[in-house]
């Protein structure tokens, strides 16, 4: 949940690092469904507004009309019936955060009617994203597929169905979102002890993911977080 207020004239650009899962969007406009996304992507945030999003499981994907492969990287046009006016009834108003909340609890309630049962592949895929989450030594496919008890192209198959990316992609967007976290709260580590926490051969390997996700260095997103 966020909302903001920025003074006229100006824009806040928020830069995004999103974890490899599609996204439940509430706006005052709308309710969307987003994909995962592909690479580095930002939000130009001006006037006053809000957003309440959820993050979804790869299992509950289906349940929304969608194959994650169909969205990736885009946003689409969800029906929500009987979701976006009450959402917006309470996020608009100056409320405190209590009553805030029951907007949380009107989004949760929906998506528990909305998510049907899901097969057992679709359970697999949840303990994927959750073994990449937890443990921080799983850096590369063939760690990741052992721990799953499948076959490396068991794993690259069930990525492509219920995320849309590959496995080696998954678990670098997570340790990116740990080396960003570090990078934010911990400004006296160095990049280079982060680098070595998370695995990675050395500063330069975490520099060019952190590139290739975001579009500019580690140095760049701390100084940024700074600021």
């Amino acid at each position: 949940m966020a909302r903001w207020n920025i003074a006229p004239g100006r824009t806040s650009r928020q830069e995004l690092l999103a974890f490899p899962c599609i996204n439940l969007v509430i706006q005052p406009t709308g309710v969307t469904l987003a994909g995962v996304s592909t690479g580095a992507s930002h939000r130009d945030l001006t006037g006053s507004g809000w957003v309440l999003a959820a993050l979804l499981l790869p299992s509950s994907a289906r349940s929304f009309g969608f194959e994650p492969r169909s969205v990736l990287g885009r946003e689409v046009t969800l029906a929500a019936e009987g979701l976006l006016e009450p959402v917006r009834q309470l996020m608009d108003a100056p409320a405190p955060q209590e009553q805030l909340n029951s907007a949380v609890d009107l989004l949760a309630g929906w998506i528990e009617q909305k998510v049907t049962c899901t097969d057992q592949h679709g359970l697999i895929a949840n303990k994927m994203l959750s073994l990449v989450a937890e443990r921080r030594e799983i850096v590369n496919v063939i760690q990741l597929a052992d721990a799953l008890g499948l076959s490396v192209r068991s794993l690259q198959r069930l990525c492509a169905e219920y995320v849309g990316l590959s496995p080696l992609t998954v678990i670098r967007r997570y340790r990116l979102q740990e080396a960003a976290q570090r990078l934010r709260e911990n400004p006296e580590i160095s990049i280079t002890q982060i680098a070595a926490e998370l695995e990675y051969a050395d500063h330069a390997h975490l520099t060019k993911d952190f590139r290739q996700v975001l579009g500019f260095t580690p140095s760049a997103y701390r100084a940024g977080s700074l600021d």
